[in-house]
């Protein structure tokens, strides 16, 4: 996707103009909400609503205008936190077909086609950080990436197992005994088109801040159904919960400094070269050519990087922000090869700054950001430093599949996605009470779902009248799915 196209398909009157210090620079995109918000009443979220704790509007999509599945969704702009909601939401059909060259670039992902393969649903969830733009983004986006992924494994997604070759033709005739010793099935297919998806997304953003002189990033959680599958893909610290009578799944985990610990210290790990030194050889050496893991130049290269911390971070970890009369003590401490914790005689190197600080939510990389996976912030770097973010956060989300067809799926079966200003007032335990106690005294009602969206978030507004009593407030931006799973597998999913 070309970056000009990316403006002429999203972005409205033309190329951006470069910006004109001293005045602000203007957003790459314009700030808006999601399409399907659109009639629904009142704009909250917009700079001049009001924004009183007590007097945050919760917004839904009007009640004629139904989301795929019945879906239920809900949001709320912060407390001051920021001017406008960082959050994002999209939601569509996919529509899936086989890849054809000279098809129109732009043509509208969510048109009926007669050519299609395979048909989907899509719900997403998009945290920005550092402004909306990289949410608005991924919003518009991230389901085209997808959809051009699909459509060029589509074939092999559905055939009863993936072929070696798309072409049909077999080059080795046990092509499909090594193919079925992998294990490979339809499934890793559409794992890996998510994978490609998010990568080629963050690609995109990039492009775009770049040329905007704009810095931002957003975390991104994706649901996508195909096959009587539901595909959760997560990158960042979003959460996706299956709820049942008598069952809470978690469907994704959260992605933040503290939980990538050692995938982040290891990028910055200096190599022990005394320790293995005697056995390295030159890479041009006959002994490099017979024994290639011997080799310095066979070893992962962000292994050797320690320059990425430009000799303002410290890469161990110890329990406390180490002081000056820590020197010459032995204190706990653990690097990237360690689970557990040993003692070190503490240096002068060691009293920097932690590469990773604070414990749970406040866990921050670099003393910058929250989160260790997601999209954008090509752009950003440590402030008052020259050091670049980017190096030490992945685009690749983590895929969690729901066989729905291998569950006997009961009508109060939901799928609950949220950013995490919900999770930071309520646990799954709790988002599941309030679903059990609400959704079986209104199944007549066409609008439960919706509704259900919108008391999640009132139970985060230190309200004291809802079944778990907590009280407890969140100020962060809000915004929630409710899908319902029961019979739409099957009936929503075709070829």
């Amino acid at each position: 996707m070309s970056a000009g196209w990316f403006r002429r398909r999203f972005l409205p009157g033309g190329p951006l103009p470069a910006p004109r210090p001293p005045r602000p620079r203007a957003s790459p995109v314009p700030y808006r909400r999601p399409r399907f918000l659109r009639g629904s009443g009142s704009g909250p979220g917009t700079a001049d609503a009001p924004r009183r704790p007590d007097a945050r509007p919760v917004r839904s999509p009007a009640r004629g205008r139904a989301l795929p599945w019945n879906a239920g969704y809900a949001e709320i702009i912060n407390a001051e936190k920021s001017e406008f909601n960082e959050d994002q939401a999209a939601c569509g059909q996919l529509c899936i077909r086989r890849c054809e060259f000279g098809a129109e670039e732009d043509q509208e992902w969510l048109a009926l086609c007669s050519e299609e393969l395979l048909t989907g649903h899509y719900w997403a969830l998009f945290d920005g950080h550092g402004g909306p733009a990289a949410a608005i983004l991924a919003a518009n986006t991230l389901h085209s990436c997808l959809r051009r992924q699909l459509e060029a494994v589509v074939e092999g997604v559905v055939a009863a197992r993936p072929p070696m070759h798309l072409s049909g033709h077999c080059v080795c005739a046990s092509d499909p005994q090594f193919v079925e010793e992998k294990g490979i099935r339809a499934e890793d297919l559409v794992i890996g088109a998510l994978e490609s998806a998010f990568q080629e997304c963050d690609e995109v953003i990039g492009r775009e801040l770049e040329a905007s002189g704009q810095v931002g990033g957003c975390t991104a959680l994706v649901a996508v159904s195909l096959q009587g599958k539901l595909y959760v893909a997560n990158a960042g610290d979003s959460r996706a919960i299956l709820v049942r009578k008598d069952e809470v799944r978690p469907l994704s985990s959260e992605f933040t400094p503290e939980t990538e610990r050692q995938r982040i210290q290891q990028l910055v790990g200096v190599l022990q070269r005394e320790a293995v030194e005697p056995q390295l050889v030159s890479p041009q050496s006959p002994e490099a050519t017979r024994e290639p893991d011997l080799c310095l130049a066979s070893l992962p290269k962000a292994f050797v990087y320690p320059e990425l911390l430009a000799g303002e971070f410290t890469r161990l970890e110890f329990p406390r922000r180490l002081k000056g009369d820590d020197l010459g003590q032995k204190v706990l401490f653990r690097d990237h090869h360690m689970r557990g914790w040993s003692y070190k005689c503490v240096e002068k190197s060691d009293l920097k700054y932690p590469l990773i600080h604070g414990q749970g939510r406040q866990a921050r990389l670099l003393g910058t950001l929250a989160v260790s996976r997601g999209l954008g912030d090509h752009q950003l770097r440590v402030l008052d430093t020259n050091i670049q973010l980017k190096p030490f956060l992945l685009s690749v989300p983590q895929v969690t599949v729901l066989d729905m067809d291998q569950l006997e799926l009961q009508e109060e079966d939901v799928v609950v996605m949220a950013t995490d200003g919900l999770w930071d007032v309520l646990s799954n335990e709790q988002v599941a009470q309030l679903v059990r106690s609400f959704l079986p005294g209104n199944r007549e009602d066409p609008h439960r779902f919706l509704e259900l969206a919108q008391m999640l978030i009132h139970s985060t507004q230190g309200k004291d009248d809802g079944p778990t009593g907590e009280g407890q407030v969140s100020y962060d931006d809000i915004s929630v799915f409710v899908i319902p799973l029961h019979n739409q597998g099957q009936r929503s999913d075709g070829h």
